[in-house]
């Protein structure tokens, strides 16, 4: 039973007055990918709303996971001839080392000097 007495189907009825419009999505998972965690929600219940041209989207239920993301580096060219020169080494030993440090320019030519 909703708030006030109104069942379902009178519920559903005066969202439609209103101009709410709900679909239920049938979904075996949702995704929410963030920079650093991705949250994972399996078997979910997930109704779409669309009110004034809007979609909103209510995700209830289901289990839970959170997993840690680990963002991928860019290493520029001019970073690796600067490894590459410092550290004394050729371009794609440095550029391996620079992924290996995640882009760290400063541990990379200490573990290449190292």
């Amino acid at each position: 039973m909703f708030p006030g007495g109104l069942n379902p189907r009178q519920m559903k009825q005066m969202m439609k007055q209103m101009g709410i419009k709900t679909e239920e999505i049938d979904a075996t998972a949702v995704v929410i990918i963030g920079p650093e965690k991705e949250t994972v929600i399996e078997n979910p219940e997930v109704v779409k709303m669309t009110v004034s041209g809007k979609d909103m989207f209510t995700i209830s239920g289901g289990t839970v996971k959170v997993q840690e993301v680990e963002a991928e580096v860019e290493i520029s060219e001019e970073d690796v001839e600067m490894v590459s020169e410092q550290a004394g080494v050729g371009k794609d030993k440095a550029k391996k080392t620079l992924e290996e440090c995640k882009g760290d320019i400063a541990e990379a030519i200490m573990r290449l000097k190292g």
